[in-house]
């Protein structure tokens, strides 16, 4: 992975690491339901983000080097179990 996007990947994770310990306090000091759920959400969202990327970076990388070394049936396989896992939701 690149260094640059293994730093802003990096971020990102502590962002939501940041986030989810607000959660945490929000339910420790019996925040208001609905103002927490929205905080979740915010979560869910920032997660949803960070597969993103990390699956451009994999779609842009290491599944074309496997099509362009003669391993496309690896590459389509794990396009499929990453399409399935998002079906999952």
């Amino acid at each position: 992975m690149h260094s640059i996007i293994k730093s802003k990947l990096i971020k990102r994770l502590r962002r939501i690491e940041g986030q989810v310990r607000g959660l945490q306090g929000m339910v420790q000091g019996d925040q208001y339901c609905i103002d927490i759920i929205t905080q979740a959400s915010a979560v869910k969202k920032a997660l949803s983000s960070f597969e993103d990327e990390m699956l451009k970076n994999h779609l842009s990388t290491h599944v074309v080097h496997q099509i362009e070394s003669g391993h496309s049936a690896k590459a389509v396989l794990e396009v499929l179990k990453v399409y399935k896992l998002s079906k999952k939701d």
